[in-house]
């Protein structure tokens, strides 16, 4: 896994310096995010990865795949990892990708997990305080986890919050064992 994003980080940064200067960021991504969707079916890794299909071949059937979000800076990127056998390291590319636009948009995504649906005040409020603490725009990705109890998690980045139910009872535990 280290390996295969070491090997996606300059193709991500150099498309990343791409995108920023033609003020294409959002683009790309969504780009990015149908190419790597491609890649990572087996059909299509068998095609790039055949002996028998050329690497313009190969780069086509992308092409023709993403259609409308294909613009010819983003067939020279193709035709670039094709030429280095780095197509099926679309998927880091993208991951990468992702890391350095929220990076340059001061954005992040939160997970939160809670033991009941969140109602959008709730929502909001962890966004705020989230945004406040961080100092970024926070998206939150939300599921519902039961056995939990009650309260949430919520993992923005590096950062953890246990401020569930059941991790509080296992605090607890701990202090008394």
């Amino acid at each position: 896994m280290a390996e295969a994003i070491t090997i996606a980080r300059p193709y991500a940064s150099a498309v990343f310096a791409i995108a920023q200067e033609k003020g294409e960021l959002k683009a790309w991504s969504d780009l990015l995010m149908v190419l790597a969707q491609c890649v990572e079916q087996p059909e299509m890794q068998s095609i790039i990865t055949s002996p028998a299909v050329s690497d313009e071949q190969a780069v086509s059937v992308l092409a023709d795949i993403a259609r409308d979000l294909m613009t010819a800076d983003a067939k020279n990127f193709l035709l670039l990892l094709a030429e280095n056998n780095r197509l099926l390291s679309l998927s880091d590319v993208t991951v990468l990708f992702e890391e350095l636009r929220a990076e340059a948009e001061k954005s992040m995504t939160a997970e939160v997990i809670s033991a009941r649906e969140l109602t959008a005040e709730q929502a909001a409020n962890i966004s705020a305080a989230l945004k406040q603490r961080l100092g970024r725009d926070v998206t939150l990705n939300t599921s519902i986890d039961e056995s939990l109890l009650g309260g949430a998690i919520i993992r923005a980045g590096d950062l953890v919050i246990d401020g569930s139910a059941l991790g509080k009872l296992n605090r607890l535990a701990n202090a008394i064992n």
